[in-house]
């Protein structure tokens, strides 16, 4: 009589150190995005020392400084760590569901299609604030999603990872073009929004995070019940079907996930790039391909990666600043051509 093997574990999965030294990274990585915090709550075109920021929460004397902490530094901080958190999250999902190395939102369109809805509502309208800025955004990146999956599914041999990089890349260019002959047509709307569409997190206040963080904090929740699921379906789906995993629904509630993330950042922050191609490979790099481990991880440093990007970004032109896109931009774009190079040497 055969018998049936039960696997314990997940196959193939590459441990890289044991569960105890992942438990202390996590404790040292929240560490490392306090320090961030505390750092992105001081510095800036007014020095603050952290006796004052403390002193803001704790004996708020309603001093310009104390002011600046609590309605400026504080939103500003909020948003980066959510929104770089909220990225990675997205890219590890995508990365894992398409096991295609150059998935993220930025390089399959859904920060494309959610900014080229903000832009039209904005041209049609008139504004996209608050919820109805949301709403657009959730649209325009659902659509897109959509769209890419549906393009990388055709032709003979169904979706693969080079079908899902040439339907992003296309994708994104038109939808880009499209948004590009929008402002172009109205000038109004450029100058409303041409700093959003650099990627920012300055001058967002606190009532805007407060609409968007309820998406953050799903989208965060889903993203870290789907590890196993997701640990499976990176083997392969012929992998994931012998392992008991019900591949269209996991999938489903992962593109689901997806869109709530990259919506909500784009809705908030205008579309980063980058940060969701990069750090889920720094972060398998560090703890292996097991996403119950590559999630968490991602959100981590994700928050970490677009603090300190927007810590950086203060002082590029000192006493101006740049958007923070700006500088992911200037750091993802030679990842990007190391990881295609190094999918084409392979």
């Amino acid at each position: 009589m055969q018998k049936t093997r039960v696997y314990t574990t997940l196959p193939n999965v590459r441990v890289t150190q044991p569960r105890y030294m992942s438990w202390s990274g996590l404790l040292v990585g929240l560490l490392a995005l306090l320090l961030c915090a505390g750092v992105s709550l001081s510095y800036g075109t007014a020095q603050i020392d952290l006796s004052t920021v403390i002193a803001a929460f704790t004996n708020f004397d309603g001093s310009a400084q104390h002011l600046i902490v609590r309605t400026v530094r504080v939103p500003r901080t909020l948003i980066a760590a959510s929104v770089g958190a909220a990225l990675a999250l997205s890219g590890a999902i995508m990365q894992a569901l398409t096991r295609n190395p150059l998935a993220s939102p930025g390089i399959l369109g859904i920060n494309a299609g959610a900014a080229l809805l903000i832009v039209g509502a904005v041209f049609v309208f008139g504004s996209a604030n608050g919820s109805s800025a949301i709403v657009f955004a959730f649209l325009g990146a659902g659509l897109a999603t959509t769209t890419v999956y549906l393009l990388g599914s055709l032709g003979r041999g169904g979706m693969t990872p080079l079908k899902l990089t040439v339907a992003g890349a296309a994708l994104t260019a038109l939808l880009s073009s499209l948004t590009q002959a929008i402002l172009v047509l109205n000038e109004r709307t450029l100058d409303e929004i041409r700093f959003w569409l650099a990627g920012s997190v300055a001058d967002r206040g606190l009532d805007l995070y407060l609409q968007v963080v309820p998406y953050f904090v799903v989208g965060l929740l889903g993203a870290l019940t789907l590890g196993r699921s997701l640990t499976a379906i990176s083997l392969g789906e012929q992998i994931a079907k012998g392992l008991g995993q019900r591949t269209l629904a996991v999938k489903i509630v992962a593109i689901g996930v997806v869109v709530l993330l990259a919506g909500s950042s784009v809705a908030i922050a205008g579309p980063i790039g980058f940060v969701g191609l990069a750090v889920p490979h720094l972060v398998r790099a560090l703890v292996g391909a097991d996403y119950r481990w590559v999630l968490p991880y991602s959100a981590l440093v994700g928050a970490i990666l677009l603090l300190a990007a927007d810590i950086g970004a203060r002082f590029v032109i000192f006493p101006n600043e740049v958007p923070v896109g700006v500088v992911t931009a200037l750091l993802g774009a030679p990842f990007l051509i190391y990881v295609a190079r190094r999918g084409l040497g392979r």
